[in-house]
């Protein structure tokens, strides 16, 4: 068992992820980066290795299968003392729910849900050993309304919210401290960027840049803002619309994206 204590990230290869990992490693936090196979994360990690001087380790794996979720926890749970863990990676896409395929729907609800689930039950005797933890779960301002021709990743995005708020209140008086973020679209990729501008005036204004969202995030985590907001005009205005108003605005907005 090494003697230091980690932050665990996942979807750290790129994105909010990677954004992240470097803002930990900025604040001096060693490292435990996990993220599919094949997505440059050796590199990742060698660069915040050799640019902030943190120990960093790797592991890179699929966690839309349930075995590799706990080989993950294995591997973090024999080697590692766990103190921060940030449950990011996700997935989601816009389609017509006739035209996608079964695995669409697997992916997103294993990786979305299953995945941050049993990596939080997994670890949670980990974190719960040492002096403080933090859990920070990512989900999305899509939590917070149905949008039609997403429909299956709003709900996954919902059930995060609700399980972090449950987490956060279980855990009172305890050392783990779990905070949930709710961020709108980000420039993780040219693809996903190009999406969202798709989406017109909306979706260009809540468009955010990983490294303000990442820096945001973790000044607010060990400030122990259980619910943390990154794009307050969009969190009002989904907040004040009614559902019979903002649930069309929003298909019809991302509708768009599929045109």
């Amino acid at each position: 068992m090494n003697d230091k204590r980690y932050a665990l990230v996942t979807g750290a290869s790129q994105g909010l992820g990677k954004a992240f990992a470097v803002e930990l490693a900025r604040k001096g936090i060693d490292l435990l980066l996990v993220s599919l196979p094949e997505q440059g994360l050796a590199r990742v990690s060698q660069d915040i290795r050799d640019t902030y001087r943190v120990d960093v380790r790797y592991f890179e794996t699929d966690l839309t299968e349930m075995e590799n979720v706990l080989g993950l926890a294995r591997w973090a749970n024999d080697h590692f003392r766990i103190y921060i863990l940030i449950n990011n990676a996700g997935t989601g896409g816009t389609r017509k729910i006739t035209e996608a395929d079964a695995d669409y729907i697997r992916r997103i609800i294993q990786l979305n849900v299953l995945a941050t689930s049993m990596l939080t039950h997994q670890l949670l005797p980990n974190l719960l050993r040492q002096p403080e933890g933090y859990i920070l779960n990512v989900s999305s301002l899509a939590a917070f309304s149905p949008i039609g021709y997403k429909t299956v990743y709003p709900a996954s995005k919902s059930y995060i919210h609700s399980f972090s708020r449950g987490l956060f209140q279980e855990l009172k008086g305890t050392s783990v401290f779990v905070s949930v973020v709710n961020p709108g679209a980000m420039k993780t990729n040219p693809e996903i960027t190009s999406r969202v501008e798709k989406q017109g005036l909306f979706g260009r204004l809540t468009l955010l840049e990983p490294e303000k969202v990442a820096r945001i995030c973790v000044k607010k985590l060990f400030r122990k803002d259980s619910v943390i907001v990154v794009n307050p005009i969009s969190w009002s205005v989904l907040h004040l619309l009614p559902i019979w108003i903002k649930m069309p605005l929003l298909t019809r907005t991302i509708k768009r994206e599929i045109a």
